[in-house]
C-alpha cells in the first residue's frame, strides 16, 4: 500500500505546479481578446494608436504566454511520474479531451502566435487581425478541453466500469464533452481570465495617468479595459451563481463544505455570512446568516432542502457498506465466478464500489472492515471544511471589489475625467492582484472540495499516486518550486521593466511631446 506522506507529498507537488501555472493562464486568456478587440477598433478606425496599443499590450501578452507554456507542460507529465494508477486507471477518459487540446487547440493558438509577432510587415490588416482572432479563439479552446477533463474529474459521466479491465472506461463521448459541471467551469473560468485581462491594462493604464505620461495610449486602454472589464465581471458572477447550482446538483458535499452546512435545515436553507466553522465540534461559531439566499442559489427554489454534512455523513456510511458488497462481488467475478446472477448482482451496486474502496486507506481486506473502519472512512468523505468556508468567501470578496472598481472606472471613462480621479487611478492600480487572488482560491475550493476524491465518488485520492519513495517526491517537488519561482522572478521583472518602458518604446519621440507634457504638469 502507497504510504500516507507519499500521497500527501504528490498531492503537494501537484496543487504546487497547478496554482504556479494558473498565474499564467488567466492573464493569457484575458489579454487575448483584448488584443483581439483592439486590433479590431484599429482595422475599423485606422488609428495608429491602436495599433500601438496592440502590439505593446502584445509584448506584455508573449512573455505570460511563455511562461504559462512551460509551467503547463509539467503538469501533463506527472500523471505519469506521480498519478500512474490514476492515469491507468481513467485513461481512456481522461486522456481523450487532453489529446485533443494539444492537437485542435495548443497549436493553434502556438502556431498562429508566431504569425501574430512576426506578421505585420508580411501580412494585411485583415489578415493580421484573423490572426489575432485565431490566437484568442485557440487560448479558449484550449481552456475548454482541459476544463472538459476538469470538469470530468469532479462528475464523471459517460463512463463505466469495467470489472474485466478493472478499468474506467468511456461509453457516451458526447455526455464527456456536455457534462453540464464542464460547461459551467468553462464559462465561469475564461471569463475570470477576461476579467484578469482588464485589471491588469487597467491598473497600468491608471499608472501611466498618474505619471501623467503616454496619456492618449492610456485613456484609450483604460476606456477599452473598464468597459470589457465591466462585462466580464458580471458574467463572472452570474455564472458563479450557475455554478452553485451545479455543485447543489451533484456535489453536495462540497456545497455543504463550502456553506459549513453541517445540518439539514427545512427549506430554504440560508447563506453564511460569518462564521468560525469548527470542524470537530461540527457547527459554526459566531455565524450570521443571510436567510433564504442558500436555497435560491443552490436549488433554484424555495423549497427543496440543502442537505447537512451530518446527513451526508450518514448516507455515505451507507454507500460504503454497499461498496463492501461490490467489492466482494468484484472478487467473485476475478476468481472465476462469471454466472449471470453474480454479473447482474455487481451491475445493481457496482456504483458504490469507489466508497468500498475508501476503506482501503484503513485495510487491504475491504470486505472485512470493521465497525470503526467504516466510521472513520465516511468521515473521511468531507473536506477541511474551514479553508473551503474562506477560501469561496475571498473569491467572492474579491470579485464584487472588482465590480465596484469596474463600475467607477466605466462610468468615469464614460464622463472622460478618470484623470481628474486620482483615488480611483490608485485603487485600480492597488486592485491588480485580486483577480489573481479569486483565482487561486477558486481553484482551492474546486479541487479541495472534491477530497477524498480524485475521481468524485469513483476513485479515491490514496489510492491514484505511484509508488514511490518520500525522497523521491520531496526532490521533484523541491526541483519544481525552485525552478518554477525562478521563472516568476522572471515573469515579474520582465513585466514591470516593460510596463515601466511604456508604448513610448515601440517608437522613439511618438510620444514624446505627451511625456514632456506630462512632465511639466507633474512640476506644476
Amino acid at each position: 500500500m502507497i504510504s500516507e506522506a507519499v500521497v500527501d507529498l504528490s498531492r503537494l507537488q501537484f496543487a504546487m505546479t497547478a496554482m504556479y501555472h494558473f498565474l499564467f493562464v488567466p492573464l493569457t486568456l484575458g489579454l487575448a481578446f483584448l488584443l483581439a478587440i483592439m486590433e479590431s477598433v484599429y482595422v475599423m478606425t485606422g488609428k495608429q494608436v491602436y495599433q500601438d496599443m496592440v502590439k505593446f499590450w502584445g509584448k506584455l501578452f508573449g512573455i505570460n504566454f511563455a511562461l504559462g507554456v512551460t509551467t503547463g507542460l509539467t503538469m501533463e507529465f506527472q500523471f505519469g511520474t506521480n498519478w500512474a494508477y490514476y492515469s491507468h486507471y481513467v485513461g481512456d477518459i481522461f486522456g481523450a479531451p487532453l489529446a485533443i487540446e494539444g492537437l485542435m487547440a495548443f497549436f493553434l493558438e502556438s502556431t498562429f502566435i508566431g504569425l501574430f509577432f512576426f506578421g505585420w510587415d508580411r501580412l494585411s490588416k485583415v489578415q493580421h487581425l484573423v490572426v489575432t482572432w485565431l490566437v484568442a479563439l485557440g487560448s479558449n479552446l484550449s481552456a475548454l478541453w482541459i476544463l472538459i477533463a476538469n470538469g470530468w474529474m469532479q462528475n464523471p459521466v459517460g463512463a463505466e466500469f469495467n470489472y474485466q479491465t478493472m478499468r474506467m472506461e468511456l461509453v457516451d463521448f458526447g455526455a464527456l464533452i456536455f457534462n453540464p459541471v464542464a460547461q459551467v467551469k468553462f464559462v465561469h473560468t475564461v471569463a475570470a481570465g477576461y476579467v484578469t485581462g482588464a485589471i491588469f491594462v487597467l491598473a497600468i493604464s491608471s499608472y501611466y495617468l498618474l505619471k501623467k505620461r503616454d496619456l492618449g495610449f492610456a485613456r484609450r486602454s483604460f476606456a477599452i479595459a473598464s468597459a470589457f472589464g465591466l462585462a466580464s465581471i458580471l458574467s463572472v458572477i452570474v455564472l458563479g451563481d450557475e455554478s452553485g447550482y451545479e455543485i447543489g446538483d451533484v456535489q453536495k458535499t462540497k456545497l455543504a463544505a463550502i456553506e459549513a452546512e453541517w445540518e439539514t435545515h427545512p427549506a430554504p436553507a440560508g447563506f453564511t455570512l460569518f462564521g468560525l466553522p469548527n470542524q470537530e465540534e461540527m457547527r459554526t461559531d459566531y455565524e450570521v446568516k443571510i436567510p433564504w439566499a442558500l436555497g435560491l442559489i443552490a436549488t433554484r427554489s424555495l423549497d427543496e432542502e440543502v442537505k447537512g454534512i451530518k446527513d451526508l455523513i450518514a448516507e455515505h456510511e451507507l454507500r460504503i457498506r454497499n461498496g463492501m458488497g461490490a467489492y466482494a462481488l468484484l472478487e467473485q467475478l476475478r476468481g472465476g465466478d462469471k454466472s449471470a446472477e453474480t454479473i447482474a448482482a455487481f451491475d445493481a451496486v457496482k456504483h458504490d464500489l469507489g466508497y468500498g474502496l475508501l476503506l482501503k486507506k484503513y485495510t487491504a481486506n475491504v470486505v472485512d472492515a470493521t465497525e470503526e473502519q467504516i466510521k472513520l472512512a465516511a468521515q473521511d468523505t468531507i473536506p477541511h471544511v474551514f479553508s473551503l468556508f474562506w477560501s469561496f468567501r475571498a473569491m467572492v470578496a474579491s470579485g464584487f471589489l472588482m465590480l465596484a472598481l469596474f463600475a467607477c472606472a466605466f462610468w468615469a471613462s464614460a464622463k472622460k475625467n478618470e484623470e481628474s480621479k486620482p483615488w480611483l487611478l490608485r485603487w485600480a492600480l492597488l486592485s491588480l492582484p485580486l483577480p489573481w487572488i479569486a483565482a487561486q482560491t477558486g481553484w482551492y475550493v474546486a479541487e479541495h472540495g472534491r477530497q477524498p476524491w480524485s475521481i468524485g465518488e469513483v476513485l479515491p485520492t490514496h489510492l491514484s499516486a505511484s509508488s514511490l519513495s518520500t525522497g523521491d517526491v520531496w526532490g521533484s517537488l523541491i526541483a519544481l518550486v525552485a525552478f518554477y519561482s525562478l521563472l516568476l522572478v522572471i515573469e515579474m521583472y520582465l513585466m514591470i521593466k516593460f510596463a515601466r518602458l511604456g508604448p513610448s518604446s515601440l517608437h522613439t519621440g511618438r510620444y514624446h511631446f505627451e511625456r514632456q507634457a506630462g512632465a511639466q504638469a507633474a512640476k506644476a
